[in-house]
């Protein structure tokens, strides 16, 4: 590592770092996680946590060991959608994830607070390190595609994952309006400063198909996410419509029936890592 290296790649002006292996958490020893895949957004209400659930859905259903990581430690709802609703257990002194009922693995801080509605009211140092020991105090076992569900921006948070876990790439969950060239820049700039690969960009809340005449109707506009694809050179992964069954499956616990087909580039991509 370099001498002048300040652990802070937000401050560094190098744009190719060779010291981020340095950097690396150990995992937890009885666990082998192969592939590592974030979902991230520069800002936040584009529908991560959604994206990330779908995805690690998609996997399993092909019958792949399939992990979600929460990384969102102020505001985890990824055990909303899987309806999960109790504690995680401890067992010589490593704690087990959480199974859905399909199996996926899944470890966020509302599993291990005595009520899921008590808030995290830490100063974001303790954030990161409470990410770093899902990676570290975690009894993940075999896990063929670990899914990291990242809070939005570039602060602390995003930054230690990057840093600590062996991320293999990222989706960049975007939305129709104008703005989703700057959601893309900052996630993407921030990738690239890592050395970590763009595996593409998903839009959420791309239209709303009408139930009675089938009609696609834009809600927010129209999309601006290829012109940004292409100005990027990113692959668009996924258009995802506004579809209130999936809100309503998502907050009823129950996001594993959900169809995942319009995430077949998507898995594609994951397949070929």
């Amino acid at each position: 590592m370099s001498e002048k290296c300040t652990s802070n790649c937000s401050t560094c002006d190098k744009s190719d770092c060779a010291d981020r292996n340095d950097f690396l958490e150990p995992l937890n020893k009885d666990s082998s996680v192969n592939k590592v895949i974030g979902i991230v957004s520069g800002k936040g209400g584009v529908g991560k946590s959604l994206v990330t659930s779908l995805c690690a859905v998609a996997m399993r259903r092909l019958g792949a060991n399939v992990a979600v990581l929460d990384a969102d430690i102020t505001g985890p709802s990824i055990p909303t959608g899987f309806g999960l609703h109790c504690q995680a257990d401890v067992e010589d002194n490593t704690i087990l994830p959480v199974r859905t009922d399909t199996g996926i693995k899944v470890m966020s801080i509302n599993l291990l607070l005595a009520s899921e509605t008590s808030p995290v009211v830490w100063r974001g140092p303790v954030i990161a390190g409470a990410v770093k020991q899902f990676w570290t105090d975690v009894r993940w076992g075999d896990v063929d595609y670990m899914f990291v569900d990242m809070p939005p921006g570039t602060g602390d948070v995003p930054l230690t994952v990057f840093q600590s876990l062996p991320i293999d790439g990222i989706i960049v969950v975007s939305s129709p309006q104008d703005l989703v060239g700057m959601i893309v820049a900052k996630a993407v700039n921030m990738a690239e400063k890592m050395n970590i690969p763009v595996l593409g960009i998903v839009e959420n809340m791309s239209y709303f198909k009408c139930p009675d005449c089938g009609k696609e109707h834009r809600i927010f506009g129209d999309s601006h996410v290829d012109q940004v694809a292409e100005e990027f050179g990113l692959k668009v992964l996924a258009r995802l419509p506004i579809d209130p069954a999936v809100a309503k499956a998502y907050d009823a616990g129950m996001i594993e029936t959900v169809g995942t087909e319009v995430l077949s580039d998507a898995v594609d991509v994951f397949k070929n890592l």
